[in-house]
């Protein structure tokens, strides 16, 4: 599938050891010729952690991009009545986010995209990052493997012997799962 020209959200939650993973593939969506929209929840705007500094993350996004970040869930709202997006990919995906979404919370920048996104039918892929994905998440995945019109980027145990409930999305999966989504489809194998 072409995405050239394709206009694809790409929002960054706050699993700050997966970021680096997911600015690589936005990278590459870019030099396939996607049209991106970046959107940062308020922790990836914010929070300095170990793994960088959060105003150089938003100023390579930005850099990458050539768009300013959606970085409140005012500027997130219109992407839904606007219809700014053909499809939306939420990577990495908190347990938090994950949380919010299976159960219809709106109240950061990230869920108000994804939300304002679903009420145009449009796609969402959401590349998952939590320590609890066999445990408190596992219900939440579930749900949202239920739910119309969202798609996950194939995902398995990132370290079974020290983390046995932590589950992280194959990120160079994500163009593989975007071309999926965009047919309707849940890209397979899921479980990696």
């Amino acid at each position: 599938m072409n995405l050239s020209d394709k206009k694809i959200g790409f929002a960054i939650t706050g699993s700050f050891c997966c970021v680096q993973d997911a600015i690589v593939e936005l990278e590459r969506l870019v030099f396939l010729g996607a049209d991106v929209y970046p959107v940062l929840s308020y922790n990836a705007a914010t929070v300095t952690s170990r793994f960088g500094r959060a105003e150089d993350l938003r100023r390579r996004i930005e850099m990458i991009t050539g768009k300013t970040c959606i970085e409140t869930i005012a500027d997130a709202e219109p992407i839904g009545p606007k219809k700014m997006l053909e499809l939306l990919i939420v990577a990495p995906c908190t347990g938090n986010t994950l949380g919010k979404l299976a159960n219809g919370i709106t109240d950061t920048p990230v869920t108000m995209a994804v939300k304002a996104h679903l009420r145009n039918q449009s796609p969402v892929v959401l590349a998952i990052s939590t320590n609890d994905g066999l445990a408190a998440n596992a219900k939440n995945i579930g749900l949202l493997l239920n739910t119309k019109n969202v798609y996950f980027v194939p995902f398995g145990q990132d370290d079974s012997e020290n983390k046995p409930n932590s589950l992280v999305a194959k990120f160079g999966l994500i163009v593989p799962t975007i071309e999926k989504a965009f047919e309707g489809k849940q890209i397979e194998p899921l479980l990696v």
